[in-house]
């Protein structure tokens, strides 16, 4: 009994080792599995986010995703031994840090992001936490009794009484952004009734196969994205025709200008081609100027008559019905 009484207290801290060697190595496993399932996924930061939030994120992103969280030490680690497998997670590493999570993407960006905004719940201002966002209370009847208004006068903000409860005279600007909340400007908000934050998973960076950017690229529609190629195409042309460096997008201008000095030297000598022949001839009959003159002004002039003459089409029909109306009228006391 002595005997096996000696060997039960070695047993027990080999046997607990060994169930956390298996639960790091399961880790290890379960977080490589995902990265090799998912190739895109958000991080997102969790402070001030509830063990309920978490999960009804989980359960909503079923099919769309996944979540996984887990110690940084545990997260860089396991990055860091596969990178010669899977070097493009290397980028990762700068942002395991504080409260971070993974939340991994099978396809849609925007759908697992939506869910995301979508469990975000109000809060109330507690002591001590640095605001995200200004909280100004507006100026107004509240619904504190008159023994209340201790905690305005601490905090410098102007009342009156006003049939029975205090009224606040001026918009105040309780708490700035990026400050903590004192007591007393977290106890006066209780009072009042004001949650004024709101706390989620808040999405730090978007990972694409090897590529990590900012959360606001999301937001770009397919319109911005082509206005923004089409300007980056008219630097590289530009840059390309000052430095005379022939590119892809600098050929078409540089054909075109070359047709422009060709046209004005043959415009300029006798030297013709079957294109600026047209253009000389046109030059050359002062009878076609004058009609693509008259033409190019009588363009604008014919556009404002016509939006003159809706108006009044439209009206026509109601002064005729106003006409049948007065001939009834008279039909019937005539």
């Amino acid at each position: 009994m002595g005997e096996l009484s000696g060997r039960n207290p070695r047993a027990g801290p080999v046997q607990s080792e060994m169930s956390r060697k298996e639960k790091k190595v399961a880790y290890f496993a379960k977080l490589m599995d995902l990265f090799q399932e998912y190739s895109k996924l958000f991080i997102v930061g969790v402070d001030m986010v509830g063990s309920k939030q978490i999960q009804n994120v989980r359960l909503s992103i079923r099919g769309k995703g996944a979540m996984l969280m887990g110690k940084n030490t545990m997260i860089r680690k396991c990055i860091k031994d596969n990178l010669e497998q899977h070097p493009q997670l290397e980028v990762l590493l700068p942002y395991i840090l504080g409260n971070n999570a993974f939340v991994f993407v099978k396809s849609d960006f925007d759908a697992v992001r939506k869910i995301i905004q979508d469990n975000f719940v109000g809060a109330a201002a507690r002591a001590g936490v640095v605001a995200p966002i200004a909280v100004t209370i507006p100026k107004g009847v509240t619904s504190l009794q008159p023994t209340e208004t201790s905690f305005f006068q601490a905090l410098n903000i102007s009342t009156k009484i006003t049939k029975g409860a205090i009224e606040i005279l001026n918009d105040v600007e309780l708490v700035k952004k990026g400050f903590k909340v004192q007591p007393g400007e977290a106890v006066l908000l209780q009072k009042l009734g004001v949650k004024p934050f709101t706390y989620g998973l808040e999405i730090l960076a978007v990972y694409d196969d090897g590529s990590i950017f900012e959360p606001s690229v999301l937001d770009l529609t397919e319109a911005e994205l082509l206005s923004r190629f089409q300007a980056g195409l008219n630097n590289v042309a530009s840059v390309s025709l000052a430095a005379e460096y022939p590119t892809l997008v600098s050929i078409p201008h540089s054909i075109i200008n070359g047709y422009k000095n060709a046209l004005s030297i043959a415009l300029t000598t006798d030297y013709t081609f079957p294109l600026a022949q047209k253009v000389k001839d046109f030059l050359s009959d002062p009878e076609a100027i004058a009609r693509a003159v008259a033409a190019a002004s009588a363009a604008p002039a014919a556009a404002g008559s016509a939006k003159a003459a809706a108006p009044a089409a439209a009206a026509a029909p109601v002064e005729e019905e106003k006409e049948e109306e007065e001939a009834v009228s008279f039909d019937l006391f005539d």
